[in-house]
């Protein structure tokens, strides 16, 4: 799958709500409660302006982190930005700014053009594994989506993520961010759980075994699969499109949106063997 159309089309989402809200008080997000929608904004943005940073200058240490500071020379706020969210102030639940529109769109189109004339093989710092170009395009637009998902859900009905992006999306988190989280979190060791992610909006499967510190992803169900201590294939199954698999993963819907069965016990300790951030 090709990341930036899907990336181009979520920041533009993200931009036209920022556009229809300017002027209205801003909302506070429910998924990020220490947040309002100009917070939101303030930080999505400056992800977009600091992984443009990385993908200039390549390997080794990253530049100097592009901190959420109006004074920070790197977000390239207007010198004039009475109004915006303070930082340390959040949830700013003022007026939104009406320049900050404008600003997430130039720093999103900014990445954009970095991440779509790179090469995806071009190493570059990264907290993963996959130290390349390609892994920030492909993060970077998972956030993106779920981030504007954020923004619809505090002002409205949020739209689901497109079912392509949602389903490299599950992969995308027991590929990189399920090991990550683990490490950074210095979660218990696993008790050989399995779970089963069913798509059921499409023809996606995924079974992720966790075995001490390891997490292995099987993708389908082929022959030779390893089994579940009672012999099925996982102890527990959550099933539901590629959006509200995906958005459960990331902690934005419960489980009670998907339709599980099996052992509910396991399930109750997914988000302790996968810490949030």
């Amino acid at each position: 799958m090709d990341p930036l159309p899907h990336f181009r089309s979520e920041a533009a989402a993200f931009e036209a709500l920022l556009r229809r809200g300017a002027g209205r008080p801003a909302p506070t997000v429910p998924t990020c409660p220490e947040w309002s929608v100009a917070d939101l904004a303030l930080h999505l943005g400056t992800v977009h302006r600091f992984v443009t940073a990385v993908v200039a200058h390549g390997v080794g240490a990253p530049p100097e982190d592009a901190k959420p500071s109006l004074d920070h020379p790197g977000l390239g706020v207007p010198a004039e930005h009475d109004g915006w969210p303070e930082p340390d102030r959040a949830p700013n639940t003022g007026p939104l700014p009406s320049g900050m529109a404008d600003w997430f769109a130039a720093g999103a189109a900014g990445l954009e053009e970095a991440l779509g004339t790179a090469d995806t093989a071009k190493p570059v710092w990264a907290w993963g594994a996959d130290a390349t170009v390609g892994f920030w395009a492909r993060i970077q637009t998972i956030e993106t989506a779920v981030h504007r998902w954020d923004a619809d859900n505090a002002t409205g009905d949020p739209r689901p993520l497109a079912p392509e992006l949602a389903a490299d999306a599950v992969a995308q988190t027991f590929e990189v961010m399920a090991p990550a989280r683990r490490a950074w979190r210095q979660a218990p060791p696993a008790a050989g759980e399995r779970f089963r992610f069913r798509q059921t909006d499409g023809d996606g499967d995924w079974t992720v075994h966790f075995d001490g510190d390891d997490v292995r992803l099987t993708r389908g169900r082929g022959q030779g699969q390893e089994r579940g201590r009672d012999g099925a294939d996982s102890d527990v199954e959550l099933a539901g499109t590629a959006s509200d698999l995906a958005l459960f993963l990331w902690r934005r819907v419960p489980a009670d949106r998907l339709d599980v069965t099996g052992d509910r016990a396991v399930l109750d300790r997914y988000f302790d063997l996968v810490p949030p951030r």
